[in-house]
């Protein structure tokens, strides 16, 4: 074989490792799958700490809680590729996907995501009853309730979707300490409040996207005047959140009242811009932002 053909092939082999490896990270939502993993941490983290459970001597729950919630999502995360491919080429953040290019078979998408949750569902299960139970809530809220039921049926389909995006913490913390109690419920209805705002932002951004594909998102529906005053009302919803983790002290009240005065202040702000655009890419780069600190605060914090 000639030099060029053996650099040739050398290239083709690479592009397509590559393409395989893109693919299988877009078919689990990879971003998604990242943030779950930070706020599952989180709650896994504090219910450590408030239950003095050893570091060293729970590894093996923390193996098998970070992989398995991680999988669970990953898989749901598949599966809903598997369902929306009818409509993700009408968008334009989805018209790539593999399920939508043919680069992956469906059949292989649907085996893939039953598989991860088969798995990560078997792990979570290790660790306790409860985790295991919760992670299946997730998984069934998010797939049949969201994905298959309300996404392209309800203007409410975000709030719905909510559920199994707030799960995850819960799983973290169920997983050390089955009695869920005040904090971790605390948790639960930070992510569930965040996730609305956010999503908005998402919609405005992309409205002739869901507008084409038929996705009753609020903005589609209501306009971006009425989308705008329930994103307002999600943001104040968050400001007595935080006290109900009071335990972790001053300085976590403090940094989350700041981040809610400023998500408020964003809030307002959209009465004021011309370009509402504009105005939904900041509050979603400020909701990102928000969780981030938020959530990594809360475990920076019970070290101090």
């Amino acid at each position: 074989m000639s030099n060029s053909r053996v650099v040739s092939a050398v290239k083709e082999a690479d592009f397509s490792e590559t393409t395989a490896w893109k693919d299988f990270l877009a078919l689990i939502k990879i971003g998604i799958v990242n943030s779950n993993f930070i706020t599952t941490f989180t709650g896994l983290w504090l219910a450590m700490y408030f239950t003095n459970a050893q570091f060293l001597g729970s590894l093996d729950i923390m193996l098998l809680t970070m992989i398995g919630s991680s999988l669970i999502v990953a898989g749901s995360c598949s599966i809903n590729n598997y369902i929306d491919r009818d409509i993700d080429h009408l968008m334009e953040r989805t018209k790539n996907r593999p399920t939508v290019t043919g680069r992956v078979q469906p059949s292989r998408v649907l085996a893939l995501g039953l598989g991860l949750i088969a798995i990560g569902q078997i792990m979570l299960f290790m660790t306790t009853i409860t985790a295991g139970i919760i992670g299946l809530i997730g998984v069934v809220s998010y797939v049949v309730f969201y994905t298959m039921w309300s996404k392209r049926r309800y203007v409410s389909n975000t709030i719905v979707g909510s559920i199994s995006g707030a799960v995850p913490p819960l799983i973290g913390w169920a997983a050390v300490d089955a009695n869920l109690g005040a904090m971790p419920l605390a948790l639960f209805l930070i992510m569930f409040v965040w996730q609305p705002p956010h999503f908005y932002a998402i919609a405005m951004r992309r409205v002739e996207e869901y507008r084409a594909a038929g996705i009753p998102m609020l903005p589609v529906v209501k306009g971006f005047a009425v989308t705008k005053k329930h994103m307002l009302i999600w943001v104040i919803a968050l400001f007595p959140l935080p006290f109900l983790l009071s335990s972790l002290g001053t300085a976590f009240l403090v940094l989350a009242t700041i981040l809610n005065i400023g998500w408020l202040a964003l809030s307002f702000a959209g009465y004021r811009m011309k370009d509402d655009v504009k105005w939904a890419t900041l509050m979603f780069v400020y909701s990102l932002n928000y969780l981030t600190i938020l959530f990594v605060g809360m475990v920076l914090i019970t070290f101090i």
